[in-house]
């Protein structure tokens, strides 16, 4: 009896196979919920840190504003058509408004010269506040992709093709706002006073000298993205109008010009110099308004737009990308561009690192281990592109024969990655842009290496 009470209590093998199983269960079904829980510390993590961020007041320093301004010239540049002529228009009607505003309370101020000037400069404030807060394509703001260019993110077509079709479209807001102003009477306030004071101004500006007008559009938009520059740095809404306020009031007090702005006054000029009760009020004759002509508004709007890409693009885009981004950016702008190795010798700081060919420098697969190590930690931060770049670049590191069959054929090399053609195209070229969408902003000599295949188009 106790025999074969002892069989009885003894497990069977099946009964150990059904623990065995529920027990791997249970630590399968562990290892889900803590993988789980580290995906939610890391995104509440990111969320807190982007809480933090948000609401602070403190303003963002002059380097994290540079990188600011290089990631919205990359934008900028690789804007669609459609969105960058409609938001272009936008912002030559809105400059048209501050002209139109500038003109209204500086008509019959009685204030004196200094007065007079300060609050037609507060007033055309308008124009710049409604391009920033409430969002347009400006002209001379947009040199500021120079600083994206320069770090060899932007290409000079996607540069040019941003200038060209944001000009034209502020052009066609500038002018459509003339002519509807024109239509509403008010240029015959006070006496004809505002129509007055509009062609006055409009005629200073076609009597400018080419020296004269190319000078004051320097200083002119040197102010204007300066402005816009002070905008990266403030966190609120309140900050970006005070960065606006002084240094917009300080270029239209000075009488510096804005191309852009004035395909609003001038033209508006030009329709009034037609109207004998206007004349009469601003004491002139047809004669006078000689050179207030539609040839006289492109002799003038020539050296104003060449002086506001200087002013912008030289004197404040590219020294400011000299001062903070130089030392960071300046590989990969050589390896975009290898002529600026001959035009700035002494640019570039720091060098590829020489490796065998077939095989990775140690300090390259160095990073790499960190960079995976790295990444595995926070997987909830990686998508399904991230992780088939990151197992590319793993078995990069590890097998030479893969790197260079990567070299040679990246399509075939590629093949049954869980990547979209796109993906596999942009990989295969070594898109640095691409690449750092996934993984974040790269360290040298890491960077280094991807940046000379995109100067050579191998690995």
């Amino acid at each position: 009896m106790a025999n074969n009470r002892k069989k009885s209590a003894r497990p069977t093998t099946s009964t150990l196979n059904s623990r065995r199983r529920n027990i791997g269960l249970d630590l399968s079904e562990m290892l889900r919920v803590r993988q789980e829980a580290v995906e939610t510390a890391v995104q509440l993590e990111a969320a807190i840190d982007r809480v933090g961020k948000a609401a602070t007041t403190e303003a963002y320093s002059p380097l994290e504003v540079a990188h600011k301004a290089e990631a919205v010239g990359v934008a900028k540049g690789t804007g669609d058509t459609w969105s960058t002529v409609l938001l272009g228009i936008l912002a030559g009607v809105f400059i048209g408004l501050g002209a139109m505003f500038c003109t209204l309370v500086t008509t019959d101020a009685g204030l004196g010269f200094g007065l007079t000037k300060l609050l037609g400069g507060l007033a055309f404030c308008l124009g710049l506040i409604l391009v920033v807060v409430a969002g347009a394509e400006l002209f001379t703001g947009n040199c500021l992709i120079v600083m994206s260019w320069m770090s060899g993110r932007t290409s000079l077509a996607q540069l040019l093709r941003n200038w060209g079709l944001v000009y034209f479209a502020n052009f066609l807001g500038g002018l459509s706002l003339a002519g509807l102003m024109f239509y509403t009477y008010q240029w015959a306030f006070n006496g004809y006073g505002v129509g007055a004071n509009a062609l006055l101004i409009a005629n200073a500006k076609v009597n400018l000298s080419f020296g004269s007008a190319l000078a004051r559009g320097i200083l002119c938009n040197a102010l204007v993205c300066l402005a816009i520059w002070l905008c990266f740095s403030a966190r609120t809404i309140t900050g970006k109008i005070l960065s606006i306020l002084f240094p917009i009031t300080a270029f239209v007090a000075a009488g510096f010009e804005h191309s852009i702005a004035n395909m609003y006054f001038i033209p508006m000029g030009i329709l009034l110099a037609g109207q004998p009760a206007v004349l009469g009020a601003a004491g002139v004759t047809a004669d006078g308004m000689a050179n207030l002509t539609w040839a006289g508004f492109v002799g003038n709007l020539v050296p104003v737009t060449i002086g506001n890409i200087i002013g912008g693009s030289i004197l404040v885009g590219a020294i400011y990308w000299l001062a903070y981004l130089r030392r960071e950016r300046a590989t990969e702008l050589v390896a975009a561009r290898p002529w600026m190795r001959v035009v700035i010798p002494n640019l570039v700081r720091t060098r590829p690192v020489a490796s065998v060919p077939g095989q990775l420098a140690e300090p390259i697969r160095t990073q790499i281990t960190e960079l995976i190590c790295a990444k595995l930690e926070e997987p909830a931060a990686l998508d399904t592109g991230g992780k088939a770049l990151l197992a590319v670049l793993g078995k990069a590191r590890d097998d030479s024969s893969f790197l260079a069959r990567l070299a040679e054929n990246p399509a075939q090399a590629l093949e049954g990655y869980d990547m979209t053609s796109e993906e596999k195209a942009a990989l295969a070229s070594g898109d640095i842009k691409w690449i750092e969408s996934k993984l974040g902003i790269l360290d040298e000599p890491l960077r280094t290496w991807l940046n000379g295949r995109l100067a050579q188009e191998k690995w």
